[in-house]
């Protein structure tokens, strides 16, 4: 059987380090797990930039500085394969601002409930054994984006549900491919509960948190 494993990144290296959640402890729990597939929030157009020219750090910020910090060497080195499965559309991607809609007043208003949404989420880091990897920290998060599509349904199905749904499925194309393989999905924290509610239908062993 196919055994699934999902680590929950935070992108920002100062949270990183405010947060105890440092490179090192994603080092020390990928090695814990000794994947032969890491699935990692990455485009993979981006991946194929990467595969050309190392020094090529994508666009727009994408992928995130653990990749090309920690988990691009690190599957060199280890031999581990690396599949991208995220998805967006770059040229299209601020037209679904979830807040666009909204009056300039009415904006700044739902920007700081975000904010407010923000430190909800940062304030559960202390929640089991692995910061933001945790049920509170899922539930308030599921929270957080079920405000959004009240706010904006059709820029959260773009955003949010149809990425999502795009990204798990290239998940399980890995694991079909894969069959009896140890596969380890890293992702940025916010996707946990959509991740966890979706692979958990599947027929494989599947581990979240990792600790």
């Amino acid at each position: 059987m196919t055994f699934v494993g999902l680590l929950g990144t935070i992108h920002n290296e100062k949270l990183r380090e405010q947060y105890n959640c440092t490179l090192e402890l994603y080092q020390e729990l990928i090695k814990e797990f000794n994947p032969d597939i890491i699935c990692g929030e990455v485009h993979p157009l981006s991946w194929i930039k990467y595969m050309k020219d190392k020094n090529d750090n994508g666009y727009w910020g994408e992928p995130a500085g653990e990749y090309w910090e920690l988990i691009f060497p690190l599957c060199e080195v280890q031999n581990i394969e690396f599949i991208p499965i995220d998805w967006f559309e770059l040229d299209v991607w601020n037209d679904f601002d979830p807040f666009n809609k909204y009056p300039e007043e009415k904006r700044k208003e739902l920007e700081a409930m975000d904010d407010e949404w923000f430190s909800k989420q940062m304030n559960t880091h202390s929640y089991g054994n692995i910061p933001f990897n945790s049920k509170k920290f899922d539930e308030i998060t599921k929270k957080k984006y079920e405000w959004y599509y009240q706010l904006n349904p059709e820029a959260q199905n773009f955003r949010w549900i149809v990425r999502n749904q795009i990204m798990i499925q290239r998940v399980r194309k890995a694991i079909k491919s894969n069959p009896d393989k140890r596969i380890l999905c890293i992702v940025g924290a916010d996707h946990n509960y959509c991740f966890k509610e979706e692979l958990i239908k599947d027929p494989i062993k599947f581990e979240y948190p990792l600790r």
